[in-house]
């Protein structure tokens, strides 16, 4: 092992560290919910990262296995009696099974087809679950009156650590090696005898697992939310948008894009809040400006940065690195 690689290690193990520390040293709720969001938004991020950036499927519907994982896990967790973590497997296990079912009829499609197939998944069940619980889903009194904010967060801490580390370990294998082959060229890929098919389902798989993970980590943080909630697109558009703006295809990269995504939001939320002016005799707020930032942040990644801050730095690094050697030679000489 090289000594750069046990530094790396040892300061992720700092990091974790300090992550589980936090809730004891911080006792601000406002902070410690900041926490849990980008915590939220890193394992959604990550798991749409395995299916989008490593296999090269731009998935419209990763919200469909994120509110089913959520809806399994809140309806059998509050209505149906059963314990928090046997809900929340179950609830990944619907996901799989969602991923499963619609694995083979979705890669049938490419390109933007699949894009627009899966989007129509995730709202057939948005419209679905409108439809068949359309009372808002909040949290008994007796679990209220013993709700802590911890817990939460070091589930969502859990979550975000297997998803990131489960994709680590999983694209330096054979399989995700694979995956990447099919994500360059697909076509190719299949002369060399690796099956495309195979490998993206297994990439839809795990993806999903995590995306459901995630969900029921959200219906046991929630005390009061609309089951369909979870389904809207907003959840898939925004996991997409971090690993683009982070660097898509990067284990750091969804990393990166969640931790810039909450902070920013919130300063601009809170910069802008309550600030409006009328334009034309209409009444605009500011407090939504931040869709209208990353909207236009997102368009300018894609466009002209396709590899997001983390290929932004890899083209910055060059030059700190020569102005550091230039620093050294200049003094000692």
């Amino acid at each position: 092992m090289s000594g750069k690689q046990i530094i790396a290690i040892a300061l992720i193990i700092a990091l974790l560290v300090l992550l589980a520390l936090l809730p004891m040293v911080i006792k601000a709720e406002y902070s410690i919910n900041l926490a849990v969001l980008v915590l939220l938004y890193l394992g959604l991020a990550a798991s749409w990262n395995i299916l989008g950036g490593y296999t090269g499927q731009t998935s419209l519907g990763h919200a469909a296995f994120f509110g089913l994982g959520s809806l399994t896990t809140r309806l059998l967790w509050l209505n149906a009696g059963w314990p928090f973590f046997p809900s929340l497997l179950a609830g990944c296990g619907a996901a799989v099974a969602l991923a499963l079912l619609i694995g083979w009829p979705a890669f049938k499609l490419r390109g933007v087809y699949f894009a627009i197939g899966t989007l129509a998944l995730a709202q057939v069940g948005n419209a679905t679950v409108a439809n068949l619980w359309p009372a808002i889903s909040s949290l008994p009194a007796e679990y209220l009156a013993t709700y802590q904010l911890a817990p939460r967060y070091y589930l969502f801490l859990v979550v975000a650590v297997l998803t990131v580390a489960t994709a680590y370990f999983l694209v330096r294998s054979r399989l995700g090696l694979g995956m990447m082959a099919v994500r360059e060229e697909e076509e190719a890929a299949e002369s060399l005898g690796i099956s495309a098919f195979r490998h993206k389902l297994l990439a839809l798989v795990v993806s999903a697992f995590f995306a459901g993970l995630t969900g029921g980590a959200f219906a046991f943080h929630f005390t009061a939310y609309y089951p369909q909630f979870p389904f809207a697109p907003t959840w898939t558009f925004d996991a997409m948008m971090m690993a683009y703006i982070g660097g898509v295809g990067t284990i750091v990269g969804p990393i990166i894009g969640a931790l810039f995504f909450v902070v920013t939001r919130e300063l601009l939320v809170l910069t802008l809040q309550g600030v409006q002016f009328v334009v034309l005799g209409i009444e605009v707020s500011l407090e939504d400006l931040h869709l209208t930032v990353f909207g236009l942040l997102f368009i300018l990644v894609v466009l002209f940065l396709p590899g997001g801050f983390v290929e932004a730095w890899g083209k910055i690094r060059p030059v700190f690195e020569r102005r550091t050697k230039v620093k050294e030679v200049s003094l000692a000489s």
